[in-house]
């Protein structure tokens, strides 16, 4: 009984605090909103025996991520921004988009049919730990992914070098 407390206090909280963020006019409170979002995030991670996924996303997203979003708020000016109207008139056609395609994923999901098992079962993977079967997973089957994805970040690194270096 407690674990499922658990669980539906971190997933309403998720929801809620989503919403919460989507909803502040004011984008310093909406990140400082994601901090405790990520926090309860991580919290799902350790809730399901993830410890090194709940250090990742505490580290990478609570740390790096929100500085970085922090760093772009305070370099625009959102003097007009906050004293606009923040909700125009088209809102009823976004939630009922909004709904429509939540609804569109709910019945995808739905009948959604399970894939062959790989050969990480729990059993194996509690054997091994967590941090070492997404390593071997990592490295050996996603590899190229992965090469892919710290070649776009090394670009993004060297264009943001650029971009802020001043000329001479």
């Amino acid at each position: 009984m407690l674990p499922q407390v658990f669980f539906a206090y971190f997933a309403i909280v998720t929801i809620a605090l989503s919403l919460i963020i989507i909803t502040r006019k004011n984008p310093v409170h909406s990140v400082l909103w994601m901090l405790v979002l990520f926090f309860h995030i991580a919290g799902l991670y350790l809730f399901l025996n993830a410890e090194f996924i709940a250090a990742v996303q505490v580290i990478l997203y609570a740390g790096a991520v929100l500085v970085l979003f922090l760093f772009v708020i305070m370099m625009l000016n959102l003097k007009e921004e906050l004293s606009s109207e923040r909700f125009i008139g088209e809102w009823p056609i976004g939630v009922a988009l909004g709904l429509s395609i939540l609804l569109f994923v709910f019945f995808s999901i739905s009948k959604f049919i399970a894939g062959p098992s790989g050969e990480f079962t729990i059993e194996r993977i509690l054997k091994e730990t967590h941090t070492k079967a997404i390593g071997k997973v990592l490295y050996t089957e996603y590899i190229l992914p992965f090469e892919v994805a710290s070649l776009i970040l090394l670009i993004a690194i060297v264009g943001a070098i650029v971009l802020a270096k001043k000329r001479t």
